[in-house]
């Protein structure tokens, strides 16, 4: 359920941003995934949810794998030719908008807490819907990067895919596709799941600034998404087009 509400969103990410999603669509939808995000977290019980672990298994195994990457020529089609750091840079900034909205939706709600304060109930499933929220959306702008560097995740299918997309976005960096063993390492195993927990865990630690009185939380979220998303798209920006320098410049191995 909760994986399918998630996925629904980040397919009209693109089409949001273009045509300009109003704010009450933005909560609508904030929460209907808290709804949904509750009724997982009863489930995991008290001990899952504060050790982080209910986190990290509902985004790695309910989210990620459903998060939808387009390869680059649809990228290119789908914003009429751009290519190179033209389309780049329009990818990141559609994901620097969305990631800016959910921030100002969730201090919107948290407004609304504080008007009502038996609402406050909500509050750690409102948190944990941002967190996944921007989460999903930042994996999806670091998979579409490497697609346009084209510097695609080896793989036999979307789900090994995007668990390597999910890898680069755990470490902040771009996964260099001339080393698949580098990406495996970054994607399974015991301490990819701990560096998975430990940065969804950063992650909703910051997105309790939206949880300021009135709309101070709104302004305060809206800030700290945009800036957080735009520097983990620099930085993976930087390691592709590095990757793609090294590739163009490295030598040619002669046929034997």
């Amino acid at each position: 359920m909760v994986g399918r509400i998630l996925s629904e969103d980040l397919a009209s990410v693109d089409d949001d941003a273009a045509e300009g999603e109003g704010a009450a669509e933005r909560r609508r939808r904030l929460r209907a995934l808290v709804t949904a995000l509750g009724t997982s977290a009863r489930s995991a019980g008290l001990r899952g949810v504060a050790a982080g672990r209910w986190l990290s298994e509902t985004f790695a195994e309910e989210i990620a794998p459903r998060v939808p990457i387009r390869d680059h020529a649809t990228l290119v089609r789908h914003h009429g030719g751009l290519d190179g750091e033209e389309l780049a840079d329009a990818l990141q900034r559609t994901a620097v908008r969305a990631t800016t909205a959910v921030g100002m939706a969730g201090g919107a709600l948290s407004a609304v807490q504080w008007a009502a304060p038996p609402l406050l109930l909500g509050t750690p499933a409102r948190l944990a819907a941002e967190t996944l929220l921007v989460a999903a959306v930042e994996v999806k702008l670091i998979g579409e990067l490497h697609e346009l560097y084209d510097a695609p995740v080896a793989s036999d299918g979307a789900l090994r895919r995007n668990a390597g997309y999910l890898g680069a976005w755990v470490h902040r960096r771009g996964v260099d596709p001339t080393k698949p063993e580098e990406t495996l390492l970054l994607a399974v195993g015991a301490a990819a799941k701990t560096a998975l927990r430990d940065r969804l865990l950063r992650l909703l630690g910051r997105n309790l600034t939206t949880m300021g009185p009135y709309l101070t939380g709104a302004v305060a979220g809206g800030i700290v998404n945009r800036l957080a998303t735009g520097a983990v798209a620099s930085r993976v920006r930087a390691d592709l087009r590095a990757q793609s320098i090294a590739r163009r410049e490295a030598p040619e191995e002669l046929e034997p």
